[in-house]
């Protein structure tokens, strides 16, 4: 079996290609269905994000033109667009990038802590989808383990900062007052709260949350003294508001150039910043070709994630450092699952043998033959049967010259405390 794993992530692809390819809630339960009747493939898991979308299988070989193919006919892609941009990693690479993901240091922020809670997300869905078995649990729950190492032993997770933070900081840079700011906030995850609490902490007082689900949007309000609506009223508070970020899991924009220019005559042209972290796009790309609006996607974003990254880079060495410990760790706990395996059929195989023999010594015993003569029948057979596929094999490798078969069956074979001949 072959370990795979293979996507395109914000190092690839731009944000035009992931958003095509990101899956959303709704699609993840039908693509893990559909992503484990791909011939070949034994297991799966998906983990898509705003900044990447990756596949996890364990295969019966390499698979990745399958798996790909697969994913081109999911989204309606040519699978040229895809093969230009993706990457794709076998067995202990697999493993390694896995862990360099879950700890953050794949990251478009280095060492942002929200990708552990989304990998977690991936495996608690493909668990649910029967797309588990032996060779993704032990990867996932080994790398769970890994990347609370690297949280606990480096300084990687101290101060964290996330797109979210880097997307706060940019704006800081264009108003000089945040105190006098109104910020729209589109959305009501996770990656938003984060949005409100470095709002909050630079002097943003006024804020707005619009959610699709007004009464989640409510219980965010109520954390940060703001204001809560619903999706279609994003139209009157866009007039209100100077910085409008936005990341939510809808398929298609909210916020389009006719709704801005509408905005921004009544506001008579003040300027609105915005930040659109969400893939695929919450804000029509076109919003930024207007004058008066300063349109940001997460791929923008990069000046302010290198600076992190410099910060971050001493605490990065460790974790790969950690990392590679941890692949160590679980190459060899694969190969002793591995072996288990070899030995479970192995076991199998000697109980068929053993039955066998023993219903002919029962069957023996029921005409009433001599029970001395029938155990010792019993024995002479069960040695015999149970040596002969070893002592053909042992043939074959002496006529072949193969003196590392030889080796290993000593040592297996025979007893080291018994004598030699």
């Amino acid at each position: 079996m072959t370990l795979l794993a293979l996507g395109i992530n914000h190092k690839t692809a731009t944000v035009a290609v992931r958003e095509r390819v990101a899956f959303t809630p709704t699609q993840l339960e039908s693509a893990l269905g559909e992503l484990r009747h791909v011939p070949q493939v034994r297991e799966a898991a998906v983990l898509s994000t705003c900044n990447r979308t990756e596949l996890y299988c364990v295969t019966e070989s390499s698979g990745e033109g399958l798996i790909l193919d697969w994913l081109s006919h999911f989204h309606g892609l040519p699978v040229d667009d895809l093969t230009s941009c993706a990457y794709h990693y076998r067995d202990n690479e697999a493993a390694r990038h896995l862990m360099r993901v879950a700890v953050g240091l794949d990251s478009m922020v280095l060492g942002e802590p929200q990708i552990l809670g989304q990998l977690k997300e991936a495996y608690q869905s493909a668990r649910l989808a029967s797309g588990l078995g032996g060779e993704l649990e032990l990867l996932f729950q080994h790398t769970f383990s890994v990347a609370k190492q690297v949280r606990t032993r480096t300084g990687i997770g101290q101060n964290p900062v996330s797109v979210a933070y880097a997307a706060v900081s940019l704006a800081s840079r264009i108003f000089d007052d945040f105190g006098r700011a109104r910020a729209l906030l589109i959305g009501a995850g996770e990656t938003i709260e984060l949005v409100a609490r470095h709002l909050r902490e630079a002097g943003v007082r006024d804020m707005i949350v619009a959610n699709r689900t007004r009464e989640r949007a409510e219980v965010l309000a109520r954390e940060f003294n703001a204001e809560a609506i619903s999706l279609n009223e994003i139209p009157d508070a866009l007039v209100r508001s100077d910085i409008v970020i936005s990341s939510t899991a809808a398929p298609l924009p909210i916020l389009g150039k006719g709704m801005a220019e509408r905005a921004l005559k009544k506001r008579r042209h003040r300027p609105i910043f915005m930040v659109d972290i969400a893939v695929p796009r919450d804000i029509e790309p076109e919003v930024g070709e207007l004058d008066d609006v300063f349109l940001y996607t997460v791929d923008d974003l990069n000046e302010v994630i290198q600076e992190n990254r410099r910060h971050r880079q001493a605490a990065a060495d460790q974790a790969e450092s950690l990392i590679e410990h941890g692949v160590s760790v679980w190459l060899h706990e694969r190969r002793i699952r591995g072996g288990g395996e070899l030995i479970r059929r192995y076991r199998d195989q000697a109980s068929e043998l053993r039955q066998r023999s023993e219903q002919q010594a029962m069957a023996r015993l029921a005409r009433g033959e001599d029970p001395e003569e029938v155990i010792r029948i019993l024995a002479h057979q069960l040695t015999n049967r149970l040596l002969h596929q070893p002592t053909v094999a042992l043939r074959e490798a002496s006529g072949s010259e193969r003196r590392d078969l030889l080796t290993a069956a000593e040592a297996l074979l025979l007893d080291p405390s018994s004598t030699k001949p």
